[in-house]
């Protein structure tokens, strides 16, 4: 039988448990930190991770969404269903210049402390490990296949040079181009040649045109991945990839279309032929859950650090959190663990992550988020705010 406890006293006990707690979880986001692993590989960050919540009491699937690094650990039993959100994977090249090893470990502090909250309260807390957010876009692929499918919340808090209890991200979508032509020297013969670059060059000036049209907030930017191989022949092939990038899912639909005609009319124009390809994997944009954000806030309120909530606008690029937004009330919180200026996929970046200003910022993230779950499950109110606001915006 559960034994009711006061949402304050309920806060205490979980940030001390999160303290309790920092010697274990320090040592894995170091542990993860020393031993990078890029998308779908992470095999021990993914083990050590689950071994620490299997031992904490919590019931573990792995390999969920059928992905062998992904998982599910949960506490408790019925609703509410609170999930913080894990990534772990790292940069090739870098490592941990993101910081996931801090988000992974973020989760599982705020998910054990929250144990005496869901002994209390009722609910279930859940860690659901996210493989591959770099480079392939995993939650993307767990969303299809309903990996967050039933939830209340999800919340994910990600390494920054500034607190801010929610953000802003863009629909995304990866387009790939080959223009094909036919090579000739391009001094002795070059009327009998039809060139390749010509039509890539004209795409990227009709696209630089575009942009007068396109909405504020909306990007579209890229790179010619091959231009040629010699000067002095016209070439046959070109490719590049471009990043096509709107607010929202409607004028993503509508400005592809616009960017696609740019390199359609360059190949009419010029007589080569196009093959073109959208990357399977697309980025929904963010919606914040205000309500949810609001609560994060105030907790983190607790720790003596001032989380913005940012105004909706342009974000500053885009994750595969936007697709779990779609699904359930969700956040996509930032904690400071470097001062302002230090750029995030950088080295110095990467030492912040596994330093005692990263380590901080990953306990009082943990504190935060345990205190957000206290108000969801122990205010059925509160609750059923967040649950509205979704169903308002959706």
């Amino acid at each position: 039988m559960n034994t009711k406890i006061s949402a304050e006293q309920l806060k205490k006990i979980a940030f001390f448990q999160v303290d309790k707690e920092r010697p274990h979880l320090q040592r894995i986001a170091l542990r993860i930190h020393a031993n990078p692993e890029i998308g779908m590989q992470e095999t021990k960050a993914s083990a050590w991770l689950t071994a620490y919540l299997e031992k904490r009491g919590f019931t573990v699937e792995r390999g969920i969404c059928d992905i062998p690094t992904a998982f599910r650990a949960s506490y408790g039993k019925g609703k509410p269903q609170i999930a913080v959100l894990a990534e772990y994977d790292a940069l090739p090249g870098l490592g941990h210049g993101c910081g996931h090893n801090l988000i992974c470990t973020i989760a599982l502090g705020a998910a054990v402390a929250s144990k005496k909250t869901v002994d209390s309260s009722g609910g279930t807390v859940i860690v659901i490990g996210t493989p591959a957010e770099e480079l392939q876009g995993g939650k993307i692929i767990m969303a299809r296949k309903g990996g967050f499918n039933g939830l209340d919340a999800a919340i994910i808090v990600h390494p920054e040079t500034f607190d801010a209890a929610s953000s802003n991200a863009l629909a995304c979508q990866n387009l790939y181009i080959d223009f094909y032509g036919k090579s000739v020297h391009a001094s002795a013969g070059p009327e009998r040649g039809i060139n390749a670059l010509d039509a890539m060059i004209l795409s990227y000036n009709a696209i630089g045109a575009l942009r007068q049209q396109m909405r504020s907030t909306a990007r579209v930017h890229g790179i010619i991945t091959d231009g040629g191989k010699a000067a002095n022949v016209i070439p046959d092939h070109t490719r590049a990839e471009f990043i096509v990038r709107a607010a929202d899912d409607t004028y993503l639909d509508e400005l592809e279309d616009k960017v696609l005609n740019c390199f359609i009319g360059a190949a009419q124009a010029t007589g080569c032929r196009l093959e073109y390809k959208w990357d399977e994997q697309r980025y929904a944009a963010m919606r914040s859950n205000l309500a949810l954000a609001q609560l994060y806030a105030e907790n983190i309120k607790i720790t003596g650090r001032t989380a913005l909530i940012p105004t909706a606008g342009a974000g500053g690029g885009s994750t595969d959190m936007g697709n779990v937004s779609q699904v359930a009330p969700s956040i996509h919180a930032m904690i400071a663990i470097a001062r302002r200026g230090v750029s995030i996929h950088s080295k110095d970046f990467l030492a912040a992550a596994a330093s005692e200003s990263g380590i901080q910022g990953m306990v009082d993230a943990a504190k935060a988020v345990a205190g957000v779950i206290v108000d969801l499950i122990a205010s059925p109110g509160t609750m059923q705010k967040v649950k509205e606001e979704f169903k308002k915006t959706s």
